[in-house]
């Protein structure tokens, strides 16, 4: 009798342990499975620290919604030896992946990227405030490396500053990218663009200084990109006769402030950037410009005109002399008072029936 209990408690414990191990592998199973099959979800980012613990990871996935099992997702980390390879960083991770799809991007360090848009004309504390915004790289490190003589030189530049030759371009860095990387990176992209006008360039008498110099000028003033080669040709013809530029966005460059200026900044803003005051052009460039512009300095329109002036729509009225250019000028505020006057016409109607407007 005895013997009959020791055999069925022996069996009994058996069978428990066989239901427990096949419940372990169902939970085990279940774990490695995608928390959600809705593949429409966004993703959640997440940053795996330097030095941190297996444990800390998990438990960060599990909050965040990505693993159905923090245990199993430790066991398979162990097992598969991903553990040992996972790199630091941010991630860009889906709940409808799998734990081995999520084992296998920590293990490879296909880090989330940050998406960096570099516009046409931007200027060098701008790109700077945007990396930092995007957590790319500090603001202060990025400005002072721009005008670290002996790295510019390693990077080929022939300026005192970055500024001009880092291209506009989209970018993708990692968050904390060491900021030599982010501007070499931009660099280099803009001597790949220089080589498919670096024959052109030869047939000039500018240096790449100059032309990005010009070029970022004519950004700077240009809406349309049919009218670059025009305006580039302007300046060159003031260039050639020693006459001062006097484009305002060099002014705008000195103050750091791209706002209306006054009659006063013309000659109040003592800068080497002043070309009101300088019958040359500025130091460096006053923004890193796009391709058209480059373009437009190497291939200029051929005028006569030495004169231009925007006419409120986003072009410009071109003139060969000045007494043209003044004339231009009064059409343009005649212009601007009518539709002014009109304006405030249609606010009258508008506001109250019985009152008439005025008449031009």
């Amino acid at each position: 009798m005895i013997k009959k209990r020791l055999k069925f408690g022996k069996l009994y414990l058996l069978f428990l342990i066989i239901l427990h191990f096949f419940i372990f592998l169902g939970l085990y199973y279940e774990g490695r499975l995608p928390v959600s099959q809705d593949n429409s979800l966004p993703p959640k980012i997440v940053e795996l620290k330097k030095g941190e613990n297996l444990f800390s990871i998990a438990q960060t996935l599990y909050e965040q919604g990505l693993i159905k099992n923090r245990l199993v997702f430790i066991l398979e980390a162990i097992r598969t030896g991903a553990y040992r390879e996972f790199k630091a960083g941010e991630y860009a991770l889906y709940p409808y992946q799998s734990l081995n799809e999520i084992l296998h991007i920590l293990r490879a360090g296909k880090v989330y990227l940050h998406r960096i848009t570099v516009f046409e004309g931007a200027t060098l504390w701008q790109i700077a405030e945007l990396l930092e915004k995007n957590e790319v790289c500090p603001r202060e490190e990025f400005l002072t490396l721009a005008k670290d003589r002996n790295f510019l030189q390693s990077l080929g530049i022939p300026s005192e500053t970055a500024e001009g030759f880092l291209f506009p371009d989209t970018y993708f860095f990692p968050k904390n990218t060491p900021c030599s990387l982010v501007m070499a990176w931009m660099v280099k992209n803009f001597f790949q663009k220089w080589e498919t006008l670096k024959k052109r360039a030869e047939a000039t008498k500018l240096s790449l200084k100059e032309i990005v110099t010009l070029a970022s000028i004519v950004e700077k003033e240009a809406y349309l990109d049919e009218e670059k080669p025009i305006i580039a040709g302007v300046y060159l013809n003031r260039l050639k006769k020693g006459m001062p530029l006097q484009a305002d966005p060099t002014i705008n460059y000195a103050l750091k402030n791209f706002r209306r200026l006054t009659y006063q900044d013309y000659r109040r803003v003592k800068s080497p950037y002043n070309t009101y005051l300088h019958n040359s052009l500025p130091p460096t460039p006053i923004g890193n410009p796009g391709l058209s512009s480059l373009k437009a300095v190497l291939y200029p329109a051929k005028v006569p005109y030495l004169y231009f002036v925007a006419d409120g729509t986003g072009k410009h009225i071109f003139s060969t002399t000045y007494k043209d250019h003044l004339k231009a000028i009064g059409q343009i505020r005649e212009m601007t008072k009518k539709e002014e006057v009109m304006s405030k016409g249609d606010l009258v109607l508008k506001g109250d029936a019985s009152v008439k407007a005025p008449t031009l």
